[in-house]
């Protein structure tokens, strides 16, 4: 059927208006300036870090041991109870050792009464040889008993120096017998929990003997083990980051490396002190991943992680230069945050393209955005 004169003169026009649009596109994209947003390519330090398995530890934590032999009269705390520094653990029965003490008492004041008496009687005899002092001119002076006299003084300062020593031991006895009856009462020697009791009411427990056992859950530190070729950046006073099982990250400063290698694993246990001295939720043997710098921090060349594409297996960054768009193969390092360590292909203060690179063609030209370059 034949197509009227009219129609075909119209399906013409249209055709050819097409190809005009068409041929003149790729002209008009290529003189349009794409709007971008430029970050700077700088220089900034870069600490190397590798990641080890950490573990909070205890600094204060063990036995307490019962330091007399007796009965248990009273356990006052269960596993799990938080005490305070001089909190009562234990009570030991003590029935025994207060009539030691009563007996000891009683000896020191006997050994202070025999000091006295023997004062006594060398004031006296002292007395009698001054005596016969006087008269050693006179008619009545007899050698023998002036040396008798001085015998006699002799023999009593003597005995008042014995009665002064025991009355020490008569002291010390009693001082012993009041530490013994004080250790009865068994405290905490530190703020911490119980975490074992090992024995309970009626047991009989000998010197040294294990009745709880304690961990200060407040002063916690993180101990690592480094390998030993990974410590150099490890001096007293690093502030390394680490990170929880539950996600929530702390800082901590190293303390200590401990000048000793496994030569199992080739590791050297390093002390780290967390910056939050409170530490209370967390627990001795509580794994942490920490951050630790490979050795001191280097300035290196950066650009920012969104500048960079891939194209063809390279990875590209557009740089702004007389506000034209100019693709630069770079090569690239190590991770720095949010930022890649440039090995080669930019100059420091150039300004990469971080949003809009993804159509850029090199050459087009571009207007940086308001706020940017």
């Amino acid at each position: 059927m034949p197509v009227p004169a009219r129609s075909a003169a119209l399906f013409l026009g249209l055709w050819a208006l097409c190809a005009v649009l068409f041929a003149t596109g790729p002209a008009l994209a290529q003189g349009r300036a794409a709007s971008v947003a430029v970050d700077p390519v700088t220089r900034e330090p870069l600490i190397a870090t590798v990641n080890v398995l950490g573990r909070f530890v205890a600094r204060q934590s063990g036995v307490l041991a019962a330091r007399v032999a007796e009965r248990v009269d009273e356990m006052v705390v269960q596993v799990g109870d938080r005490v305070k520094q001089g909190d009562v653990i234990a009570r030991l029965s003590n029935d025994r050792l207060a009539a030691e003490r009563t007996r000891s008492e009683a000896q020191a004041k006997a050994a202070e009464s025999d000091i006295i008496q023997e004062r006594a009687n060398l004031a006296k005899a002292q007395q009698t040889l001054d005596r016969l002092n006087k008269l050693r001119n006179s008619s009545a002076h007899r050698p023998d008993r002036m040396e008798d006299a001085e015998r006699d003084v002799e023999a009593h300062r003597a005995a008042l120096r014995a009665a002064e020593a025991d009355a020490s031991v008569a002291r010390a006895q009693l001082e012993l017998a009041e530490i013994a009856l004080k250790d009865a009462e068994i405290t905490a020697p530190y703020d911490g929990v119980v975490t074992v009791k090992h024995v309970s009411a009626g047991s009989y427990v000998r010197l040294g003997d294990p009745v709880v056992t304690m961990l200060n859950h407040v002063a916690l530190e993180i101990e690592a083990d480094v390998p030993a070729d990974r410590t150099g950046g490890l001096v007293p006073g690093t502030v390394v980051e680490g990170a929880l099982q539950d996600g929530s990250r702390l800082f901590a400063v190293v303390r200590a490396v401990i000048p000793e290698e496994n030569t199992r694993t080739r590791t050297r246990a390093v002390r780290f002190t967390p910056q939050d001295a409170d530490q209370v939720g967390n627990a001795a043997n509580q794994a942490i991943t920490l951050a630790v710098p490979l050795d001191q921090s280097r300035q290196v060349l950066t650009v920012a992680k969104d500048a960079v594409t891939v194209q063809r297996g390279e990875n590209i960054v557009f740089v702004v230069l007389d506000g034209k768009a100019v693709p630069r193969s770079v090569r690239l390092g190590e991770s720095v945050g949010n930022r890649f360590e440039v090995l080669s292909g930019l100059e420091d203060g150039e300004l990469a393209v971080i949003r809009g690179n993804e159509v850029l063609r090199p050459g087009q030209p571009v207007a940086v955005g308001e706020g940017q370059g």
